[in-house]
């Protein structure tokens, strides 16, 4: 009898904690800019370090975070949101992948993450360096 009872549990804490992140899928930078096409509209969590952070523009942040994967342009993953974090944080960014965003003024973006939340997820990492991109 107590085994059923354990089992019965776990089986609603599992049930319980995968509703709660329903629609999310939770995913490397690298993933995201592989299959940007597939994810398009779709809610995504990333857990990351933000590189840059550029507040206050167009009525949004732009933050620039990486987790290690990926290399060259897939290394790093614009996100807008109303949220902000500093260069080095540790972060968790839940938000809606965006494709080919024309903000104008040569403002082009093939690969967003928008209206995102940002958490910190721990202290803050080594400080990166510039890497001279506007955004």
């Amino acid at each position: 009898m107590r085994l059923y009872k354990k089992t019965a549990l776990a089986i609603f804490f599992m049930l319980g904690f995968s509703f709660a992140h329903a629609g999310e899928m939770t995913k490397s930078v690298e993933a995201i800019h592989l299959e940007k096409a597939a994810l398009k509209d779709q809610m995504v969590t990333i857990s990351g370090t933000v590189t840059k952070a550029n507040n206050g523009i167009m009525k949004r942040n732009f933050i620039h975070i990486e987790d290690g994967s990926g290399e060259g342009e897939n290394a790093s993953l614009i996100i807008t949101s109303q949220d902000t974090a500093a260069p080095g944080d540790q972060v968790i960014v839940t938000g809606k992948v965006v494709l080919d965003t024309d903000f104008g003024f040569g403002y082009l973006y093939p690969l967003l993450v928008e209206e995102a939340s940002i958490k910190q997820s721990g202290a803050k990492a080594a400080p990166h360096t510039d890497d001279g991109h506007d955004h």
